[in-house]
Parts: C-alpha cells; structure tokens; sequence
C-alpha cells in the first residue's frame, strides 16, 4: 500500500528524536551529522537512521562536502500539515459556531 506524504509526515515527526533534530535544523540552519549527534542524546548511527527518514519524507535535503555530510530543513515539505491543521480549524470553528447557536436556542 502507498503511503501519502501527509501520513508520512505525521508518522515521521511522531517520533520526538526526529522532531528534535528537525525542530534543530528549523532553528539553527544547516548541520553536519556530527554536530547533530553531539545535542541528540543518542548515537551518531541512531541520529543517521533518523535523518535517513526525515530525507526519505522530504523533511531535509543533504549535501557531501568532503566527508561531511550536512543536512538543512526543507520547511515547505510541512505544507501537506500546515493544510490539514487548516482545514481542522475550519471544521472545527465551523463545529463551535452551531454549538453556540444551539446553546441560544436553548436559552430562548
């Protein structure tokens, strides 16, 4: 089964690792492996496997330097998240209005 990007997303950030070292990368620009792993709290090959699946979403990009690798946010890979978080507000503001019309009503 195909998975779409929104459930990849929200599967790959689920993880507080990642979203650390990507919530890191948002913050601090562009990083080396090593300089990742020295804030991470887990293993060089740990902080590897999880920028592997950060890559594999669209969430960072890499470049080689030599035998650095170094790795950026690619912040536009949210925007099947920032849609839907939208589209929830929308519902529901949608859902609390007819909540508080109703609750009007029943006053009346």
């Amino acid at each position: 089964m195909m998975e779409n990007a929104q459930d990849m997303l929200f599967r790959t950030l689920a993880d507080p690792t990642r979203r650390a070292l990507f919530e890191r990368l948002c913050r601090e620009g562009e990083q080396t492996v090593g300089a990742l792993t020295a804030g991470a709290g887990v293993s060089q090959p740990a902080v590897s496997k999880h920028l592997g699946l950060l890559k594999r979403a669209g969430l960072v990009n890499d470049r080689q330097e030599g035998r650095q690798t170094h790795y950026s946010a690619q912040i536009r890979a949210l925007a099947p998240l920032v849609d839907w978080t939208k589209d929830m507000s929308s519902f529901w503001d949608g859902r609390i209005d007819q909540l508080e019309d109703l609750l009007k009503r029943m006053d009346q």
